[in-house]
């Protein structure tokens, strides 16, 4: 008794990986082995090929139920844990240099009625006076282009240490500019030590 020939347009699978293989092709996509075998030849098969072809199959299935369930596993704990918490750049603590007449400068938005408190020192050489200028938005760009007295949002008397100590009553961008006083011809580079926290200004009704 001679076999059916497979009829024209139907789908087959690999009997080496078990793959699908697209109707008319001739071998198989995924392996580039030749002689896939036809759906309605598949119960005429070799037990060996039927038992490959399942399963392939079967861990083709379990690989695409794990990879949902990773998936929405992902999903569910993005959507639990909410957005990403981005680090405020006015929370921070570091060591700077600056030498003779330069300065550094923190930067960052400030909410009205939120606040800025730190400290800042400095570390060489001790006891060295560091200036600290606090200055909105406006202001920044009067004094960075240096076209005048720009005013300030505070301002330290300068010392070798002391508390930060601001808050913003609207909300803009403020810039922390910390200054080493010296002049240039004195040729003394200081390090100073600055931090600071971001603080919002939050308050619990406790009811009556």
């Amino acid at each position: 008794m001679t076999d059916t020939p497979p009829a024209p347009g139907t789908w087959g699978a690999c009997q080496f990986c078990g793959g699908a293989v697209p109707p008319d092709a001739k071998v198989c996509p995924i392996c580039g082995a030749g002689g896939p075998i036809r759906a309605e030849q598949l119960p005429h098969a070799p037990k060996r090929v039927r038992r490959r072809i399942q399963i392939t199959g079967t861990l083709r299935t379990i690989i695409v139920i794990g990879a949902v369930i990773a998936l929405a596993y992902a999903m569910i704990g993005a959507v639990l844990s909410g957005p990403p918490i981005v680090a405020d750049p006015l929370t921070t603590s570091g060591a700077y240099v600056l030498g003779p007449g330069n300065y550094t400068v923190l930067s960052g938005n400030i909410t009205g009625g939120d606040y800025i408190q730190g400290n800042y020192s400095a570390i060489t050489p001790p006891g060295m006076d560091i200036s600290v200028v606090v200055y909105n938005s406006t202001q920044w760009n009067w004094f960075s282009n240096g076209t005048g007295n720009p005013g300030n949002q505070w301002n330290n008397t300068p010392t070798w240490s002391g508390p930060i100590v601001f808050a913003a009553e609207y909300t803009d961008m403020y810039y922390f500019v910390f200054t080493n006083p010296l002049p240039p011809s004195s040729h003394i580079t200081i390090e100073i030590y600055v931090s600071t926290t971001y603080e919002s200004d939050v308050v619990e009704d406790g009811g009556m």
